[in-house]
């Protein structure tokens, strides 16, 4: 009898959080058919403020540009909420290089993050050196292919050297180095695409991927992940202990720059950051496009003394060690103290200005609260929307957010239990296509009456994870600490196989229908969350999943 009346509390529960505003969900429509602001936010947050790396003055500059049109817009308690980020900000102000001899070229690349300038223009010859390697990784023929997109590695992959390898190549290489510049590593093939992948998923492919009653729902619509290789050999280096005792050898020894390959096609160049984040670990290092690279190596391959010329300025800003998350919002009518958030990560990496990761997440969350704001709407439950920064360092900003104000399921902090739920765009341009929430069925279950209403738009359900990793973006922070993370899933469009962190990701590459229906969407189901009768269901307390081992 319990059960039985458990399950008809359960069944009324849902019934009555499936109720739609439809009127409110077409005005909202309207709203961003006909006065749309998210092109000019896009504009500012990447033309006008980008790249927006984490610590810099352009990062700042941009959350406080955000800060100041979110009150603008009528928002409340706009704020920075600073937190410690542990390193000084960088930034690249200029940079040139060429080939000098035996021909005249001007070079593509990008200059690798937190690294050190050069001293005034340095010129000099090319030396090519080639790591060791241990035996090759066997590939695994059951897993999964990964989505790792342009620039992953698809050929045999090698275990890492032991460490006696690494220093007995070191002391037989030292000596090569001295006021050279070092292209590290051979040059990559990358072989022609005749299959380029969609710019869109096929439609019956997303409806089955969320679809409650299929038992393979939601596989395959990540971010990304590993294609199986096996176990490292404890016995054998990490890739990191390798790059670590490599620049530092190259700075012992000194090498004047270092040269890696950028390792894509069609000039592509993702470059990230000097992993100590400390200048004298590193000498100046670029990423040079594979098509310049592969030309130096084949003139030095026939004979020629390759000479390079570089002039790099880097500016380092030690207030950087302190940066900021955006917050704002729009109070609650009637349960104040229960919040609705959404965000995005406002920070990105400095090869281009950022457009697509993301000022594409943060000006959808903007533009998607501006709907509620601008149509006078009043929510009953508080709607907050955040922009991170650190996310792309590994969603340090959101986990210094969830740590301070809402803790874990384990050892919770008073908001813990005053989060209804969190948000989050975070892959590219594409239309929004479904969502993934962090929770039980039901939890999913209340989100689908709202996203059925865009099927129109491509929009075709909720599915639900149980996983509480940490990894690929921001909603996972929640995730880890047992609060409903709702991941967005996309269109791909050309975010794995041109912008995800290239030198391509700028303005042009959004697509502005698919950004304004990604808003509307996001607004329509914050406005049915924020309205519910109850919050959304979550994990029990004996039902929660535990957190991964650390």
């Amino acid at each position: 009898m319990r059960k039985l009346c458990a399950g008809l509390f359960l069944c009324g529960f849902l019934a009555a959080q499936t109720t739609v505003d439809e009127r409110t969900f077409a005005r909202i429509r309207s709203e961003e058919a006909e006065h749309s602001q998210i092109m000019h936010t896009l504009h500012m947050l990447t033309d006008r403020y980008g790249p927006r790396l984490t610590g810099s003055p352009n990062h700042e500059a941009a959350a406080k540009w955000a800060v100041k049109q979110l009150t603008d817009w009528g928002f409340q308690n706009a704020h920075l909420e600073p937190w410690d980020f542990g390193h000084p900000g960088w930034l690249n102000e200029r940079a040139a290089g060429y080939i000098v001899s035996p021909v005249h070229e001007n070079l593509k690349f990008e200059v690798l993050g937190w690294t050190p300038s050069t001293k005034g223009t340095v010129t000099a010859s090319t030396v090519q050196i080639v790591l060791p390697r241990g035996p090759e990784i066997p590939r695994n023929p059951d897993a999964a292919p990964g989505r790792g997109g342009r620039g992953a590695p698809a050929g045999p992959q090698y275990q890492q050297p032991t460490q006696a390898e690494l220093t007995a190549w070191m002391d037989a290489t030292k000596a090569a180095v001295k006021g050279k510049m070092v292209l590290v590593g051979k040059a990559a093939v990358i072989p022609v695409n005749f299959e380029p992948p969609a710019l869109r998923r096929d439609d019956e492919q997303v409806r089955q991927s969320y679809d409650p009653n299929n038992p393979n729902a939601s596989r395959g619509f990540g971010r990304g992940g590993a294609a199986g290789r096996g176990t490292p050999d404890p016995s054998r280096l990490t890739a990191a202990q390798v790059g670590e005792q490599v620049d530092a050898f190259l700075v012992a020894n000194g090498a004047a720059l270092r040269v890696n390959d950028a390792a894509m096609d069609h000039g592509l160049i993702r470059a990230f950051n000097n992993r100590t984040f400390d200048e004298k670990k590193a000498v100046p290092t670029v990423v040079m496009r594979n098509e310049d690279y592969g030309r130096i190596e084949r003139l030095m391959a026939d004979g020629e003394d390759v000479k390079l010329e570089f002039n790099i300025v880097n500016h380092w800003y030690p207030e950087g060690k302190t940066t900021y998350n955006v917050v704002a919002e729009i109070p609650g009518s009637e349960k104040p103290n229960e919040i609705v958030m959404l965000g995005g990560h406002l920070d990105s990496w400095h090869a281009a200005t950022g457009a697509t990761d993301n000022a594409i997440g943060s000006a959808v969350m903007m533009e998607a609260a501006r709907l509620i704001r601008a149509l006078d709407l009043k929510p009953r439950r508080t709607i907050r929307v955040a922009l991170w920064s650190g996310e792309e360092e590994g969603l340090l900003g959101s986990k210094a957010y969830v740590a301070q104000h809402f803790g874990t399921a384990e050892n919770p902090k008073p908001e813990w239990a005053t989060l209804d739920c969190y948000f989050n765009v975070d892959s590219g341009t594409g239309r929004i296509r479904g969502a993934n929430i962090f929770g039980p069925a039901e939890a999913a279950t209340v989100l689908r009456p709202a996203l059925k209403q865009f099927e129109d738009f491509g929009v075709f359900g909720a599915s639900v994870t149980n996983s509480r990793a940490t990894g690929g973006t921001d909603s996972t922070s929640f995730n880890a600490a047992g609060l409903p993370g709702v991941g967005l899933g996309q269109d791909p469009i050309e975010y794995q196989s041109f912008t995800w962190h290239t030198n391509l990701d700028t303005y042009e590459r959004i697509v502005p229908e698919d950004v304004k229906r990604a808003a509307t969407v996001v607004g329509a189901a914050i406005w049915h969350v924020a309205n519910m009768d109850q919050m959304v269901p979550r994990f029990t307390k004996d039902a929660m999943p535990k957190p991964p081992a650390q």
